[in-house]
């Protein structure tokens, strides 16, 4: 049962996904500076997650530690996702929402073979198999229909 429930919960924050990118491209058109947009979707979900980590925090009696060490590395995720939404909301009005949220979906998971193969930050090592090579490329082409045909 969880399994099922955790898929769907993938499935539903991918169709949030796909709902985002014509927002932020409306939102863009309508600051008429794109880059904008970005930011103004990254401050109202930043607003959002931390209202979430402060209930969470209390609810589960754990503080969150502000003087806790991080690595550099872990701000990248925040550039990697302002690097995402800039570019879905600069490419949504030139070739759709479908096919940027397929490229987006064959990138990610051709991304996470990758990452899977070398066990990036600590994540398991999962290797690369002739079933998910085939998926991927079934992923790719199923993407470059979308956008093409």
């Amino acid at each position: 049962m969880d399994t099922i429930l955790w898929a769907l919960m993938g499935i539903i924050a991918g169709a949030c996904i796909a709902t985002q990118a014509p927002i932020n491209a409306q939102l863009g058109r309508n600051l008429g500076v794109p880059i904008a947009a970005a930011g103004v979707s990254f401050v109202a979900g930043a607003i959002l997650l931390w209202i979430i980590a402060f209930a969470y925090s209390h609810l589960a009696q754990t503080p969150i530690d502000f003087g806790a060490p991080a690595p550099w590395t872990f701000v990248a995720g925040g550039v990697l996702g302002a690097f995402y939404v800039f570019s879905n909301i600069m490419l949504t009005p030139m070739i759709g929402a479908a096919a940027v949220m397929a490229l987006s979906v064959a990138g990610q998971l051709v991304g996470g073979l990758f990452l899977d193969k070398i066990g990036f930050m600590g994540m398991a090592v999962r290797e690369i198999s002739l079933g998910r090579v085939a998926g991927a490329v079934l992923l790719i082409v199923g993407a470059v229909m979308i956008r093409v045909l």
